[in-house]
């Protein structure tokens, strides 16, 4: 396991790198449609999947990277919600500490069928009963991730900032249509905002993402706009430093979780402390390794295939570009040697261990 933050670590650090909270869902995931599924017809997918969603997908790639992560989370106390918790706490590490089981609840459940390169998604769930508030929650952490959304403040945020906590947030699609960024009211507590280009253009009223990029800016110290398979491009509002970095071509799998992969990337390299050029890199090169996998949370790649992507690129590759954007890695990553294969998706939840 490779630590990005060892060479910062001091005994008077928090114990917790990254503190995040949102929900959990049990993710189905579909691919090899040929289309998508068409009414009063059936519709037989070539591969399948099943792993945890939601919250849980940032949540294994901040472990995956090296980053102690603590999750709040609710938890159904049924077979979903059994392999949900086990998966996270002892497949991968994340501390469970501020997280509750829920008696009686069924855990939400997404299906996701991919095709023609986009997916399309059907969710179940319903609202968990609200805990009393865990102790120490939020715990002490170096950064937190928060979702915001319009009409929303959560108290967690400003506390956690107040604490020193360095907070990155993302947005999803505003269902009121109004698209105003003072409905956003914790944007004032965060370090960083990481919208996909759509997002930043509607909430700016700008036609491009890089002038919505220099829009956020302004607002809020680090702004980075995600482009799809155009890559990323990030303003930094105090210095006037920006970075664009061109997404790495991969054949993709399955695109759900790259989002929540490239903001987990982004925040490991910025608390270690790169330059924004090899932040923005480094997230794009996790998000793209991600899609190549089944399933949100088990696709995150961890330090070993980061390792064997780069040996491959130096190898076999001849693009310069790839070489110039990635330099950065020879310094990083861990040595050829084998390490135990990450937990995948798999297509059902119910195979005994033998």
């Amino acid at each position: 396991m490779v630590d990005p933050l060892a060479a910062l670590r001091t005994p008077a650090d928090p114990p917790v790198d990254v503190y995040l909270t949102g929900t959990v869902f049990l993710d189905i995931i579909f691919t090899g449609l040929d289309s998508a599924p068409v009414r009063g017809t059936e519709s037989w997918a070539r591969g399948m999947g099943s792993s945890p969603g939601g919250i849980a997908n940032m949540a294994t790639a901040l472990a995956r990277l090296g980053l102690h992560t603590s999750l709040a989370a609710a938890f159904g106390d049924d077979v979903y919600g059994d392999y949900c918790w086990d998966s996270l706490e002892n497949g991968e590490g994340i501390d469970l500490t501020p997280s509750h089981r829920v008696a009686d609840w069924h855990s939400p459940v997404t299906v996701s069928m991919a095709y023609e390169g986009e997916r399309t998604m059907v969710s179940h769930g319903h609202e968990a009963p609200s805990p009393d508030p865990a102790p120490g929650c939020p715990p002490p952490s170096r950064a937190c991730v928060a979702a915001l959304a319009p009409g929303r403040q959560e108290e967690w945020i400003a506390e956690s900032a107040g604490r020193g906590s360095r907070i990155f947030a993302d947005v999803g699609w505003d269902d009121t249509g109004r698209w105003e960024l003072s409905a956003l009211a914790d944007l004032e507590h965060c370090e960083a905002f990481l919208p996909n280009a759509e997002e930043a253009m509607r909430y700016t009223r700008t036609v491009s993402p890089r002038a919505a990029a220099r829009a956020l800016a302004e607002k809020v110290p680090l702004a980075v706009v995600t482009l799809g398979s155009e890559g990323a491009y990030a303003v930094d509002g105090g210095t006037g430093e920006t970075a664009s970095v061109p997404a790495i071509r991969v054949e993709a799998l399955d695109t759900t979780g790259a989002g929540d992969v490239f903001v987990a990337g982004f925040v490991t390299g910025t608390l270690a402390g790169w330059p924004l050029a090899d932040r923005l890199a480094f997230a794009g090169l996790t998000a793209a390794l991600s899609v190549q996998e089944f399933g949100g949370s088990l696709s995150a790649p961890g330090w070993v295939e980061i390792a064997a992507w780069w040996q491959h690129v130096k190898t076999h590759d001849d693009r310069a570009a790839a070489l110039r954007h990635y330099g950065f890695l020879d310094d990083l990553l861990p040595s050829a040697a084998r390490a135990l294969p990450l937990r995948r998706a798999v297509p059902t939840v119910g195979f005994r261990r033998r």
